[in-house]
């Protein structure tokens, strides 16, 4: 049989969570849909020392606060991926691998993936040179030179974080000043272990006798020259995707890149759903931004519900 919930939210990152604590104490029959451990991006952040009331903590710290607040306000929290959701009017349906779930609101807080450099060999060298997580991979690059490819605050936190395993970061940026905030430039630029290359972009990857990770190599944007790097791996930090495929079906939700739309209520085009966190339209992607457009959502989301009841 269908179980049929008040709220269902897909994603347990911070807005995830924050949107579960608010429908939880309001009272909603809440259910929260991930797929990974509960936290988002914020698991893979050694340090977050931008959260109002806490001068610093680990990610992985912050994220069991918030899981744990969430699930004793009383929210179900289940392991799934969705593949998609259909308007049904009073309810929606929520479609995963094995279930069906029937919901009067659902909230998509499903956050984004890392982008790839693109190269056909991005796939097989995951893990065996290539990782996106600095956090979880750089102590296995202890004492050896890596690269990091980005100019914006994930990039330059985590060369900096991984300078106290590596003997050295190379730092390749595509233009000439970096888009990260002045205390992340400041870090990165105090830093003796951080080399920055200016005004490259990657062409391809150096890929070794026996099939393993070698190194990039890059060229020069104001002249074509070409720039090998050798190194013993790799963390691009180059933008996000938005997790919204299981959207696409849906008339009016999603711009072209994939962001959710939504109006100031973070509602989208359908009513009784909506967006929140990294995955809508929105300038400034942090843990707060996120926060808080969890606990609007579940705020408008009561009152959805609420009037519905009376029509």
């Amino acid at each position: 049989m269908t179980k049929n919930y008040d709220v269902i939210i897909i994603g347990g990152g911070p807005a995830g969570l924050s949107a579960a604590i608010y429908a939880g104490r309001a009272g909603l029959n809440t259910m929260v849909l991930e797929y990974q451990a509960p936290g988002g991006k914020m698991v893979k952040t050694d340090e977050i020392a931008n959260y109002p009331g806490i001068n610093e903590i680990n990610g992985v710290d912050l994220s069991m606060k918030m899981f744990e607040h969430a699930t004793e306000s009383g929210v179900e929290y289940q392991y799934g991926e969705v593949s998609s959701i259909k308007d049904e009017g009073e309810y929606k349906r929520v479609i995963t691998a094995g279930e069906e779930y029937l919901s009067k609101v659902v909230i998509v807080a499903s956050g984004t993936n890392e982008k790839t450099l693109g190269f056909k060999e991005d796939d097989e060298l995951l893990g065996k040179g290539i990782s996106y997580c600095a956090v979880c991979d750089g102590s296995f690059y202890r004492n050896k030179d890596v690269v990091v490819i980005g100019g914006g605050n994930s990039a330059l936190e985590e060369a900096v974080y991984l300078t106290q395993f590596v003997n050295k970061v190379d730092l390749v940026i595509r233009r000439d000043v970096f888009r990260g905030d002045v205390i992340a430039q400041k870090q990165v630029l105090s830093n003796p272990k951080i080399n920055i290359i200016r005004e490259h972009t990657p062409s391809s990857y150096i890929i070794n006798d026996d099939g393993s990770f070698g190194g990039v190599k890059f060229q020069h944007s104001p002249t074509g020259e070409d720039l090998e790097v050798n190194s013993d791996g790799l963390f691009p930090y180059i933008g996000a995707i938005p997790a919204t495929g299981f959207l696409k079906d849906l008339d009016g939700v999603l711009d072209d890149e994939g962001y959710i739309i939504v109006d100031e209520d973070l509602e989208t085009a359908i009513p009784g759903i909506f967006g929140a966190g990294d995955v809508i339209q929105k300038k400034l992607r942090q843990v707060v931004t996120a926060t808080n457009d969890g606990a609007i959502t579940a705020q408008n989301a009561f009152q959805y519900i609420q009037e519905q009841a009376f029509k």
